[in-house]
């Protein structure tokens, strides 16, 4: 039986494995993990099924219309995403009318399934929800008579079925390794990360509450469920045998906050240093979770930078979004960090609840007040499935009229209309924090000649020209 999993196209360099999926201003493209877990689970079940990354291989629907109906899979496997859940609809006519049954998968349809089985009009056979790992084989394996089978939704006569809910898969280390021999690791980038990159899920959920985040709200849950160090340690290797350039880039642990259990993180380092792997890797990170120990351990088996949500700059409005950090925390966590030597990558995020242009402007002067090593601003983006959505939603403040004008087009922006804060002017905002840290002559000589390799000077030379892309286009 022939399967085919598929991160369909939608705009060129459209970052859909993120958690604020955009075409990005640095035009960051990441591997399609999730995917990659699905396909590796019908493999080992014994499926053919194989994965396919269109943007990454830069095909539009023709390409894959064309590639569709050369293969005439039994069963397509898409994602979906708010942005582009118009187009990825398309995607799955174009499989439907190749003689392929449908599923579903990702953030949108599990948001919103009943309405997205509406939209496709039998173009979309049933919708796995939430960690859907388990539930595509399932489907799969049974064929028919879908109702006992939880974590589904369905039509039947025109309504929406639901199956029981799913519990979350308890045993990570039960899950195979990504199928990743189906991607070319060279098409992915990111200027934040070294260069070739590939994420490591070393866990999965989040026990925090901020109200924007939309994968614990609706994918993955708020318990932290940990793979075994050894498990962990076991997949680095492995794509270390599959990319050996992976020895001169670095992995990313995609774990919502790597740092929250010190004895298991500990226990990832020992394995790094007991194996004698000279890898780089850096984690998601909070800045209320400050350990000068655990930091120099990190350091010492590899770890390079943090990736740290301090979001605002405005107490009251970090107490909104139910962050749980203060101020004082966010400036303690970087001097801690510079303390072991492990960088940080700040994440601030313009236009919460709250936000006015000078909480804004507050936000970016406490963001260059924290000497960072690089950072990014965010339009927040309200995205179904999370409680900010609902806040939105219920005080009309989502001026788009429909999901195709979502961050318009794919682009990264902002969507919500505040009374004295505009659309616009939260964007204005977005690159006045840009330009303020990246063009200061500091930042320019540091990125310019403190390089590793001849791999991060590629890095840096194409992130570079993005970004000035970005800043000539704005």
């Amino acid at each position: 039986m022939k399967i085919l999993v598929i991160s369909e196209p939608f705009i060129k360099d459209f970052c859909r494995t993120q958690r604020w999926p955009a075409r990005t201003r640095g035009r960051a493209l990441r591997p399609p993990d999730w995917l990659a877990y699905a396909t590796a689970v019908l493999r080992r079940d014994g499926f053919d099924a194989r994965l396919i990354d269109c943007t990454a291989m830069n095909w539009d629907k023709t390409r894959l219309a064309a590639f569709v109906r050369r293969e005439r899979p039994e069963w397509a496997v898409l994602d979906s995403t708010t942005p582009s859940i118009f187009s990825d609809i398309e995607c799955a006519r174009i499989c439907k009318d190749a003689g392929a049954k449908v599923i579903m998968v990702g953030t949108h349809a599990s948001a919103l399934p009943g309405d997205t089985l509406a939209a496709a009009n039998g173009a979309v056979d049933l919708i796995a929800l939430g960690e859907y790992d388990y539930t595509v084989r399932d489907i799969i394996r049974q064929g028919r008579a879908f109702e006992s089978i939880p974590g589904v939704c369905f039509l039947r006569d025109g309504k929406p079925v639901h199956t029981a809910r799913r519990p979350l898969i308890a045993d990570l280390d039960s899950l195979p390794f990504p199928s990743w021999e189906f991607i070319d690791l060279r098409r992915y980038f990111d200027a934040g990360r070294l260069y070739p990159y590939i994420n490591i899920i070393g866990g999965r959920g989040c026990p925090y509450r901020c109200i924007f985040c939309q994968w614990p709200q609706l994918m993955f849950g708020h318990a932290y469920r940990f793979r075994s160090a050894g498990h962990v340690v076991d997949e680095i290797e492995y794509d270390l045998r599959m990319f050996p350039m992976l020895k001169y880039g670095e992995f990313f642990f995609e774990d919502d906050t790597f740092t929250v259990n010190k004895e298991r993180a500990l226990s990832i380092c020992g394995q790094i240093a007991r194996r004698g792997l000279k890898v780089t890797w850096s984690v998601n990170a909070r800045p209320d979770i400050c350990d000068l120990d655990l930091f120099r351990q990190m350091k010492i088996s590899g770890c390079r930078q943090f990736l740290v949500g301090f979001e605002s700059g405005d107490q009251e409005i970090l107490d909104t979004i139910k962050k749980g950090v203060t101020i004082e925390q966010s400036r303690r966590f970087v001097d801690i960090a510079h303390q072991a030597g492990i960088e940080v990558h700040g994440c601030f995020v313009l236009g919460l609840p709250g936000e006015t242009v000078g909480t804004a402007q507050k936000t970016i002067d406490f963001a260059l007040s924290l000497k960072l090593d690089t950072i990014q601003f965010s339009a927040a983006v309200p995205l179904p499935g999370s409680e900010y959505f609902e806040f939105c939603r219920d005080r009309g403040l989502l001026k788009t009229k429909s999901w195709e004008d979502w961050l318009d087009g794919g682009e990264q922006g902002a969507v919500v209309d505040y009374p004295g804060l505009s659309i616009d002017a939260i964007n204005r905002m977005v690159d006045r924090g840009l330009r303020a840290f990246y063009l200061r002559p500091e930042f320019v000589v540091k990125f310019l000649f403190k390089n590793r390799n001849i791999f991060d000077v590629y890095r840096k030379v194409r992130g570079g020209l993005n970004f000035l892309s970005y800043l000539i286009r704005s």
